[in-house]
């Protein structure tokens, strides 16, 4: 595979999921000490990541679940806010102002913070009451904030008897990280193309429901506008019929992602469409990955997972058929704002 380093790669997914005991024993120390509600924080794509597992609380738990973007909480503050309440903030390198930042302002309201870095001995893991790290680089750190995410989520329900096969779900989970690199090596021829046509377009339209449209918004905003300089407009599924859908033509690209939780029938609708009225209609389906070990339930949660592993494999062509290397920036961190 195209600059993929698998060892690397096995080393940090691995690392992620390890995690997952020293959460839970977090975590249950946590809502034993009487906590009551969990903001998910964090700036920019890490904030994005956490969207799923804020989204899996929301729909499945009585657990009072707030996500938030760190600078606006610091504005306009929150009344739910306050000593009862953990603090879920990650930052892959641990210095994102937003973030530091957001730390201090909920320390100061008397929350206990949950740091997820890839650094140690950064302000934000210095400043959280329980620090988790893994080490992750840009191309590998999707993947790690969402499995740690998702096992915060699933520890608040075990601990709160709402969840019945926790045991049996981070037991599969330990299987993802193999997993996803075959998912990477099957994917791979396809890649070349999507990196072409994505090359080829001036301008795209993303689109997920549920759980793929934080990736979606992530991949648009943070691939395609920072490290690419595409024109892009994220879309949710749902929204698309309420103004998106008029600047479908032919010639203009449509990309899906198609996850398998209950929102699929809304981006299936907005795939017939898009079908009808443009020649250029792209679809990530996690369906079609092979998952041996896997339940339906499992694949449900690690859908957004799936689609950042075989966008990493976009992206890798994508920076070489562009002559662009993900890491070159014309504002970010580079000028004042």
């Amino acid at each position: 595979m195209l600059n993929f380093d698998e060892a690397r790669f096995l080393r940090i997914q691995s690392g992620a999921v390890a995690l997952a005991r020293p959460i839970d024993e977090a975590v249950g120390r946590l809502l034993k000490a009487g906590k009551e509600n969990i903001f998910f924080l964090g700036t920019g794509g890490a904030a994005i990541l956490m969207q799923p597992a804020a989204q899996f609380l929301e729909r499945c738990s009585t657990f009072p679940t707030f996500c938030d973007l760190s600078a606006e909480l610091m504005l306009c503050g929150s009344r739910h806010l306050g000593p009862k309440s953990i603090v879920v903030i990650p930052s892959r390198s641990g210095t994102t102002k937003e973030s530091v930042e957001a730390l201090a302002y909920c320390k100061s309201r008397g929350a206990t913070i949950i740091s997820l870095t890839a650094h140690d001995r950064t302000p934000v893991a210095d400043g959280a009451d329980y620090a988790f790290v893994n080490f992750a680089e840009d191309d590998t750190s999707s993947e790690s904030f969402y499995l740690q995410a998702l096992l915060i989520a699933l520890s608040v329900m075990r601990h709160r008897n709402e969840y019945d096969a926790y045991d049996t779900v981070v037991k599969e989970l330990s299987l993802l990280p193999a997993l996803l690199v075959e998912v990477k090596r099957a994917f791979e021829p396809r890649t070349h193309r999507l990196a072409e046509t994505i090359k080829d377009s001036p301008f795209h339209i993303i689109s997920g429901a549920g759980s793929t449209w934080p990736e979606a918004f992530y991949y648009g905003m943070c691939i395609l506008e920072e490290m690419q300089w595409i024109r892009t407009r994220p879309v949710h599924a749902s929204d698309f019929f309420h103004g998106t859908l008029e600047l479908v033509e032919k010639g203009v690209s449509v990309i899906i992602f198609k996850g398998e939780d209950s929102c699929r029938p809304l981006v299936e609708r907005m795939e017939t469409f898009a079908a009808a009225y443009t020649d250029k209609l792209s679809i990530l389906d996690t369906k079609e990955m092979k998952l041996p070990g896997l339940s339906e339930r499992v694949r449900a949660l690690v859908s957004p997972i799936l689609l950042a592993t075989v966008l990493e494999r976009v992206s890798a062509h994508l920076e070489v058929l562009r002559n662009h290397p993900l890491t070159t920036r014309r504002y970010y961190k580079k000028v004042a704002y």
